[in-house]
């Protein structure tokens, strides 16, 4: 059965010049094998971390070897998309080679971005179980930790009413009347809770004023000196600080992977469309696949 279309026929404006049937083949195709790859990533990602201090790779290393291979498989999935978009579409007759090559690098384009947006969209759930899934299945400790995981602020409010199991409250009485760093001054707590959230939401420090009173609390209720607990504080809110820096330039490292993963795919799905082009056009010789001229 013939599947050409003639030039003349393609000019009156009957026929699209965008072939979506191989659009979708290509994208649902590249979508499918992301997930796949995503799959075996999160595999690959597990059994390489261990607890253990001496054992797996390190933070650093991992979060590097999980960008690139993003990227690999962006080009992977991508091309693959491009290639059947390009290779499935109908062959065309009388149309000039330039032509030609712009419609199969804009059919692998077209694909790439459906099969980005269906990622995205209806995929992103399926993804997201899946490596959820493997996360969890560490252990039932690591689930139970990731679903009563405190608020992190709370984190550092512990380590500002932290005492000494012999140390007093600054104004006097024995020590077994002081506090203990598991329950301490609810009131006080939760005073200083709102102010570190207030205070961190707005400016990501402590007024001076807030920090003097939040040191005078603490040295109330843990015994120590103003001084010491002033010098808590600031070391208290320097470690939040850097937690929090740490926290954006991960943010940032991966917003410049996915682009770069989506940048290589987007040129992956439009190279490979234009392979897949010349293979679909090409006259096979015997066994061996001729591309048309340019």
């Amino acid at each position: 059965m013939d599947t050409t279309v003639r030039a003349d026929t393609l000019t009156s404006g009957e026929v699209s010049a965008v072939s979506w049937a191989s659009i979708a083949g290509g994208a649902v195709s590249a979508a499918a094998l992301t997930l796949a790859l995503l799959a075996l990533g999160a595999g690959l990602g597990l059994s390489s971390i261990s607890p253990w201090s001496d054992s797996g790779v390190s933070a650093s290393t991992f979060k590097n070897t999980a960008g690139v291979y993003l990227v690999i498989v962006a080009v992977m999935s991508s091309a693959l998309g491009g290639y059947l978009a390009a290779r499935l579409r109908t062959k065309w007759t009388g149309l000039h080679t330039n032509e030609v090559f712009f419609r199969d690098t804009a059919h692998g384009f077209v694909a790439w971005a459906f099969a980005t947006v269906l990622s995205a969209s209806v995929l992103a759930a399926a993804a997201t179980h899946i490596v959820s899934g493997a996360v969890s299945g560490v252990g039932p400790a690591a689930a139970q930790g990731a679903q009563s995981a405190p608020n992190p602020s709370q984190i550092f409010v512990d380590k500002l009413f932290r005492t000494d199991g012999g140390a007093a409250p600054a104004g006097g009485g024995t020590a077994g009347a002081a506090p203990s760093s598991a329950t301490g001054n609810e009131a006080a707590r939760r005073e200083v809770s709102r102010l570190w959230l207030s205070s961190f939401r707005e400016n990501n420090d402590l007024a001076p004023a807030d920090r003097t009173y939040v040191a005078r609390l603490i040295a109330s209720q843990t015994g120590i000196s103003q001084a010491e607990a002033e010098t808590r504080v600031n070391a208290v809110i320097g470690e939040a600080k850097a937690a929090t820096d740490r926290a954006r330039r991960g943010a940032a490292k991966l917003a410049f992977w996915m682009t770069a993963a989506l940048l290589f795919g987007a040129f992956s799905a439009s190279l490979a469309a234009v392979e897949g082009g010349q293979h679909r056009d090409g006259t096979w010789n015997g066994r061996r696949l001729i591309p048309r001229a340019w």
